[in-house]
């Protein structure tokens, strides 16, 4: 059994995430592709990547648009059969509805408030609540709209874990390790052993890991190694 832990593939080469994948396909349960990588390679790239590994894929394309768009969207990429398709929360009921509909066999992955978003960018937004009061209104409205999964902060994923239940799929971007003493562009962070301990199904990590990279493939494949145990031992 692997760590639940997503690998974000955040690169604009495609040889380069195939050998990323290569080199922790062994420790990764889901590998994380993102707009850029999907507007840079589109379906051919994504199949690229399925064809080196047996892991799930996480399409991470955060959809937001009208309730008919979206579930066209949705509805051009059922071919490549991700299990996770993300979609804002914000968009509403009837726009979460129409893509769990487009794509049943999917999992709707609703997300919440964007861990890189801070309390005062969330007020000049318009929010009235804060981050936390918004994020556990947003999952709960996904959820009772078909979503499958939600992504949200480290720091909301108990509150959201209790309003939603056992059978949600909690996935927590915005997870540093210990050693990792930059936030790079996330300002709501937490260890990812923390964040599982909180009720986190997934933790999703990209450049703590793929920055190894430039120390040869044997320090990625230990880094995503040492990443994983530390999860399997928190999951205990």
């Amino acid at each position: 059994m692997k760590a639940p832990l997503i690998l974000a593939l955040d690169t604009s080469d495609i040889d380069t995430a195939k050998a990323w994948v290569e080199a922790t396909h062994e420790s990764v349960a889901v590998y994380k592709l993102g707009l850029e990588f999907f507007l840079n390679f589109g379906h051919a790239g994504v199949r690229a990547i399925q064809n080196v590994t047996d892991a799930d894929i996480f399409l991470d394309l955060k959809l937001h648009d009208i309730p008919h768009t979206v579930a066209g969207a949705a509805h051009a990429i059922s071919s490549l059969k991700p299990r996770f398709l993300t979609i804002h929360a914000s968009g509403g009921p009837a726009m979460i509805k129409s893509a769990v509909q487009a794509v049943p066999d999917i999992e709707i992955t609703a997300v919440t408030i964007l861990t890189s978003l801070t309390e005062s960018d969330l007020f000049q937004i318009g929010f009235s609540n804060n981050s936390l009061e918004s994020a556990v209104a947003l999952a709960k409205m996904a959820v009772e709209n078909g979503a499958k999964a939600i992504v949200c902060s480290p720091l909301e994923v108990g509150a959201i874990r209790s309003a939603v239940g056992v059978q949600t799929t909690l996935i927590t971007p915005g997870v540093r390790p210990l050693a990792d003493v930059g936030k790079d562009d996330q300002n709501r962070t937490m260890t990812p052993k923390e964040a599982i301990s909180n009720g986190a199904s997934f933790v999703v990590i990209g450049r703590p890991i793929t920055n190894e990279w430039k120390n040869g493939r044997s320090a990625m494949r230990s880094r995503a190694a040492e990443i994983a145990t530390e999860l399997m031992d928190q999951k205990k």
